[in-house]
């Protein structure tokens, strides 16, 4: 009698998938995929090989001969710093990334690059390394990102800047009023040469109101950035269309002197103070963020 007996072989196992998510992001470390809601991404195989670098140490810098000696092997002859510069920012393109300021990778200057956002690997969240040995000389705190105000979407001077430029110009404009009523006479007769008439006086009359009006509401913007009133850009919208009529009135004012500063002269004065009102908005608005 035979006895038979059956031998089951062990089929091999899949490779285990190693899923990183990050933000809206997941990258499969065994495939090689990176995909963002659901849709995967297309990286070349250079900058998906830098991403899995940092994401295999999260908030650790990944120094650049590193990522040279693991990309690039000792006999490969390639301008190292050009491609793993190329290699990056075509990695921080696929992940709608800015270096100026960095969402993911940040660039530790001529040291390496760090993964900074927090990072998940198969749904739990990835600590750093508990054998990573301390260094010996502490590594100096990474430079920090440029801060780009909300909505101008330009880097945030100092303040002190800002209030001394908004000041600056409404001293410029109160001596404006100062002088057209202190010599107003002298304005009406020049107005006079040119818009004879009801002309001359509708311009001088309008001189003088908008000069009365102008020089409480300029010590009044003047007081109120010096002892840097905090809701003064919420005060300054509200008056900004009067503020913006007022200053276009006076944008015609260096025609007054035309005959003796010359027409191109006066013409450039009045385009630069047309801009004039709009620059005050912008200062306020760098200065006194909502």
């Amino acid at each position: 009698m035979l006895n038979y007996r059956v031998v089951v072989m062990p089929m091999p196992e899949a490779s285990p998938r190693k899923a990183v998510r990050f933000g809206a992001f997941e990258v499969d470390l065994v495939s090689g995929e990176l995909s963002k809601n659901g849709t995967r991404i297309r990286l070349q195989e250079q900058p998906f090989r830098v991403l899995a670098m940092l994401l295999e140490r999260p908030g650790e810098m990944v120094a650049r001969e590193d990522l040279h000696s693991k990309l690039w092997p000792g006999d490969t002859f390639v301008d190292f710093d050009h491609g793993l510069n190329t290699a990056v920012n075509k990695l921080r393109e696929a992940l709608g990334d800015a270096a100026a300021n960095p969402r993911f990778v940040q660039t530790v200057a001529r040291r390496g690059y760090r993964f900074i956002a927090p990072v998940q690997v198969n749904g739990n969240p990835a600590a750093p390394a508990a054998d990573t040995p301390a260094p010996l000389h502490p590594e100096p705190a990474p430079p920090s990102p440029i801060d780009l105000h909300p909505e101008l979407e330009i880097p945030i001077p100092h303040r002190g800047l800002t209030r001394g430029l908004f000041i600056l110009i409404q001293i410029m404009y109160l001596i404006f009023y100062l002088a057209a009523l202190l010599r107003w006479p002298e304005v009406h007769r020049i107005a006079d040469s040119f818009l004879p008439g009801w002309g001359a006086t509708a311009i001088v009359t309008s001189v003088l109101v908008t000069a009365g009006i102008g020089i409480p509401l300029r010590c009044y913007l003047i007081s109120g950035v010096a002892f840097d009133h905090l809701r003064l850009g919420e005060k300054f919208q509200r008056i900004y269309p009067a503020i913006l009529v007022i200053d276009e009135l006076w944008a015609i004012a260096p025609f007054l002197l035309a005959e003796k500063i010359g027409f191109g002269a006066a013409f450039a004065a009045a385009a630069g103070l047309l801009y004039l009102p709009f620059s005050e908005r912008s200062l306020i608005r760098m200065a006194y963020r909502n």
